[in-house]
């Protein structure tokens, strides 16, 4: 299998180590091989032949500051919220992170997929010892879906809010008032 060079390489492996090896000057060393001086300078230095990784050393966010990143890192080790959900809680302290930004934040600490063992371990069956005990349980999940999580597919409202701003933009849509049927903090 050939050796996979970048496109403005002009040396290959061979080439390097060869000139490393070679006691012929600078000049003519760069004559014979067509290559720039400049070139035969560089790879004399290294103590390597491989090339050096592009980008910067300590890899950084541009759009987040040190705090602001650490927040996020501390915030999805805490939660272990998926992406989406990490981002809509955050956006409120932080306004100017975009999905990109905190994908790219938590690909470089490392943290960018949740464990898979999580999701194999949650259970998914329940036993009530009464019809009550369901019907609480079911109306927390309610409350907790409506009310408490944001939806990617209605851009980050609740359930509640996404209605909340229909009503208030179209409410010839609606017979009735939906805010007033919506259980409260008494029902």
């Amino acid at each position: 299998m050939g050796q996979v060079r970048h496109g403005s390489a002009t040396t290959t492996h061979a080439v390097r180590a060869a000139i490393q090896r070679s006691q012929a000057s600078l000049a003519t060393l760069s004559r014979d091989l067509g290559i720039n001086p400049k070139t035969v300078a560089k790879w004399r230095k290294r103590a390597t032949v491989e090339d050096l990784k592009t980008g910067p050393k300590a890899p950084h966010s541009t759009t987040l500051s040190e705090a602001e990143e650490a927040m996020v890192v501390a915030f999805r080790r805490h939660t272990l919220l998926p992406l989406d959900d990490c981002l809509y809680a955050l956006q409120p302290s932080i306004p100017h992170l975009t999905r990109s930004a905190l994908h790219r934040c938590l690909q470089r600490h490392g943290i960018s997929r949740l464990n898979r063992t999580i999701k194999e371990a949650t259970v998914k069956r329940f036993h009530y010892d009464s019809h009550q005990q369901l019907r609480t349980h079911l109306a927390d999940f309610m409350a907790a879906y409506n009310f408490a999580r944001r939806l990617k597919t209605l851009s980050g409202l609740t359930p509640y809010e996404y209605i909340a701003k229909i009503w208030t933009s179209e409410p010839e849509r609606f017979i009735v008032n939906p805010i007033h049927q919506m259980p409260g903090l008494n029902t």
